[in-house]
């Protein structure tokens, strides 16, 4: 299931980052920020992956590693779940750096960033998920810990000395996330209780802070950290949870409530927790992005961003249903089709 929410809402959600104001945002986070970075390593899932998931092989089932991804920037599929860039692509331009490669690429120079993000990975070890009996939904073993795990056996190639290494940390910026999406698609889509998955949420959140906190350890200073997204507006969601029950959506944007206030309730949780990390190291700098204002700020005003609307799908069932998504029609298969939602954003970030 993780390859459907990376393709659905990103492209829509990296415009609304970058045009929109708000501190909160990190491309507004970046704006404001004057301090210059020599390098920026991202870790995250399908929403930054850059094609680990790819470098030894495409998986069968993987439709990302079809057209149309990648072809509005790259040309050509990239491993990334959108039709160009992710969004630590764009912060990378932003401070004059290359865009991250994927961290498991051989034979690549890593001195100005890496980005270890995979597709599927979970805050939570795959124990977690085993323990439970849904470990047949986590794609594979990529937590937040192994990421941070593949930084450390990369560390040695990017500075000797204990010294040099805490000066080059120091001097880069490291995007820790998104992470949590698939903490939560494991368990639902496998039919666990609501009431019970809302219980993972400290679990999730205190996951992220513990990897957080670890790069702090490690030399990191300046961390940038994103919540989720509003779930509740996804076509994939909205499709699944289909109800009849006009009191389960929202009036205002048609999204389902109750995933809406998952999200919330993880990123509030998320935000907590790193304001206590805050406290506890006060020379560090750690920025909460905000995906959630962002996301729904595109939902609540489409027009604003160049679109006619903000809950169907850009890739996939070919305008059947409400949503605009089937699951055996999914973007990168045989009888998907695909409209191109970002010429007149482009145009928007070509103006600035």
């Amino acid at each position: 299931m993780e390859e459907h929410r990376g393709l659905l809402l990103l492209p829509l959600l990296v415009a609304a980052l970058c045009l929109s104001g708000p501190a909160v945002t990190p491309c507004a986070a970046a704006k404001n920020n004057k301090k210059s970075y020599q390098a920026v390593f991202s870790f995250g899932d399908s929403l930054s992956d850059a094609g680990n998931l790819i470098v030894d092989g495409i998986p069968k089932s993987l439709t990302t590693a079809r057209k149309p991804y990648g072809m509005t920037f790259f040309g050509r599929p990239t491993g990334r779940c959108s039709n160009g860039r992710v969004v630590v692509d764009f912060l990378a331009e932003h401070f004059g750096l290359p865009l991250p490669p994927a961290s498991q690429a051989h034979g690549t120079d890593f001195k100005k960033g890496a980005n270890f993000a995979i597709t599927g990975a979970t805050a939570l070890e795959y124990d977690f998920f085993k323990a439970h009996g849904i470990d047949q939904r986590i794609w594979n073993t990529g937590s937040i810990n192994t990421q941070i795990g593949w930084l450390q056996k990369m560390k040695p190639s990017l500075c000797k000395s204990e010294k040099e290494c805490q000066d080059y940390f120091s001097k880069s910026l490291f995007v820790v996330g998104e992470f949590g999406g698939n903490d939560y698609n494991a368990p639902l889509f496998s039919g666990v209780a609501f009431s019970e998955v809302k219980t993972y949420v400290p679990l999730v959140a205190k996951a992220i802070a513990n990897g957080v906190e670890k790069l702090v350890d490690l030399g990191a200073t300046d961390l940038l950290v994103p919540g989720i997204l509003p779930i509740g507006c996804f076509p994939l969601y909205l499709t699944l949870y289909n109800t009849s029950k006009k009191s389960d959506y929202n009036a205002r944007t048609g999204c389902l409530r109750r995933y809406n206030r998952l999200a919330f309730h993880h990123n509030r949780e998320l935000k907590q927790q790193l304001d206590e990390l805050q406290k506890k190291y006060p020379k560090t700098k750690i920025m909460y992005g905000d995906y959630f204002k962002a996301a729904m700020q595109f939902v609540v005003s489409p027009g604003k961003f160049g679109f006619s609307t903000a809950l169907q799908a850009c890739c996939g069932a070919g305008g059947q249903g409400s949503y605009n998504f089937n699951l055996k029609k999914k973007c990168g298969e045989a009888g998907a089709s695909v409209w191109d939602p970002l010429v007149s954003v482009n145009a928007k970030l070509n103006r600035g």
